[in-house]
């Protein structure tokens, strides 16, 4: 005969005692997901794709903003800590290394190490490769394992699903790319260097890495040296920094201007990174000079 359940206060309150033993286990709600800090928009939105419904993602850079110059509150510095896991790019920003190696996060993925970049590379950019943004997809799925292990598979499986859609962009840009191999690639800033690499474009911007510093007369007359030694119809400006100087030495050479986006910033919140990769890549095939004279 099988015994009937016991009943009464005792074992009513013995029940309750048990439900939040139980969601400790397998953490579900709003409250109990992963909390996870990104340094700027291209991590957050691999932590958002990873993480699906088990994570809540906060942006330290505004949007819009330009990640190089950013500055970060008290109160920032100690979410750093508190944070489940964090996922930032070493050597990008310095604020954040400085508060990083201060507040010490339990769980931290430095996406330079998953993308591969060399120490002292001075380009960070490497989410314009989208292979490069697939493996630090991996990395993310680890740690978020490491802070729920309960959802350890999804993790793993929604890493995969991203890998697979940035493999389809790869490819898109594979094949519309193939006729501008050796292009050259006028650029506001130098942005897009492993974009170039990945799909054979000749970067040249009109300043450096900091898009902050103002180009001096002599790197003008380069630039525009080489857009009339290459037969180049088009200089592209950003979103995220003025477009006045890309686009008065297009004007003064009589040539096209069209927006690059680096996607550092997230200035549309309605378009991802997926969105604007593509939307570049219509740019790109536009803009450049290739050789099926398109």
């Amino acid at each position: 005969m099988t015994p009937r359940p016991a009943r009464g206060p005792l074992a009513a309150a013995a029940a309750l005692l048990a439900v939040p033993a139980l969601a400790a286990c397998a953490p579900s709600s709003a409250d109990d997901r992963v909390e996870v800090l990104a340094s700027f928009y291209p991590l957050q939105f691999v932590a958002e794709q990873v993480g699906g419904e088990h994570v809540s993602v906060d942006n330290l850079t505004p949007p819009a903003a330009d990640p190089h110059s950013l500055e970060l509150s008290p109160a920032q510095v100690r979410a750093l800590g508190g944070a489940d896991v964090v996922v930032y790019l070493s050597g990008m920003q310095a604020a954040l290394d400085e508060a990083v190696a201060t507040s010490a996060p339990e769980r931290l993925v430095d996406t330079a190490e998953a993308a591969g970049l060399t120490g002292g590379a001075e380009d960070p950019h490497f989410w314009q490769d989208p292979a490069r943004l697939a493996d630090v997809a991996h990395d993310v799925a680890d740690r978020l394992a490491d802070a729920d292990p309960g959802h350890a598979s999804e993790f793993a499986a929604n890493a995969d699903a991203l890998a697979g859609r940035l493999a389809a962009l790869d490819d898109d840009y594979r094949e519309t790319l193939a006729p501008c191999a050796g292009a050259t690639l006028v650029v506001s800033h130098e942005a897009f260097g492993y974009l170039a690499d990945r799909y054979g474009l000749e970067q040249v911007g009109i300043t450096g890495i900091d898009p902050e510093v103002e180009p001096s007369p002599a790197r003008l007359r380069a630039v525009r040296s080489v857009v009339e030694e290459a037969g180049v119809r088009t200089v592209f400006f950003e979103v995220i920094t003025s477009p006045k100087v890309a686009r008065t030495l297009a004007e003064d050479l009589g040539i096209g201007s069209a927006r690059l986006d680096p996607i550092e910033g997230r200035s549309d919140p309605e378009a991802d990174y997926l969105d604007v990769m593509r939307e570049n890549l219509a740019a790109l095939r536009d803009g450049l000079t290739c050789a099926d004279g398109t």
